[in-house]
């Protein structure tokens, strides 16, 4: 194995841990969860095999959901922000991205926080939609969205710049 397969190895089982011991714990005004896992799925990285992705991305989502009991939707909304990320990259980060040479440890900070903005409201959209599943609902799944992806990218992003390389 080498280097990057290592480290995503234990990124994936410390996020994991990290999730189910302490962040879903975490009930904010009682109802508000940050949901940092998917810093595994923002920081995979690029050059490798798109299915090999998907699986793990699944496989993440999965695992969060027979711990939490939730039925799947940790799954969906990780495969689907899985097979989405390529589309955000470019749209980010543009030529970087196209030409396979970007490095999210270096990316612009506001370029950056787009993208986990993006993926983190696209998944946690998705979340709460599928464990509602109600459109009557729709005001508190968007608020949960809001809320939630508001304390998640707050968590992901100080994460990140706390684990930058080069600090």
């Amino acid at each position: 194995m080498n280097n990057s397969t290592t480290l995503n190895i234990v990124r994936f089982i410390s996020l994991v841990l990290i999730q189910v011991i302490i962040f879903n714990k975490i009930l904010l005004l009682g109802y508000i969860n940050p949901y940092p896992y998917i810093i595994f799925i923002l920081l995979f990285p690029i050059k490798n095999q798109p299915w090999v992705f998907l699986i793990l991305s699944f496989l993440l989502g999965l695992t969060l959901d027979l711990f939490g009991n939730s039925g799947g939707s940790h799954a969906a909304a990780c495969l689907l922000i899985a097979y989405l990320r390529p589309f955000i990259l470019e749209n980010c980060f543009g030529l970087n991205y196209i030409h396979q040479n970007l490095k999210l440890n270096n990316a612009p900070f506001k370029q950056l926080t787009i993208y986990v903005v993006l993926m983190a409201l696209i998944h946690h959209l998705t979340l709460f939609s599928l464990e509602v599943f109600q459109l009557k609902y729709i005001n508190f799944i968007l608020s949960q969205t809001l809320f939630s992806g508001i304390f998640s990218i707050a968590t992901i992003l100080l994460s990140l710049s706390l684990f930058k390389k080069g600090n």
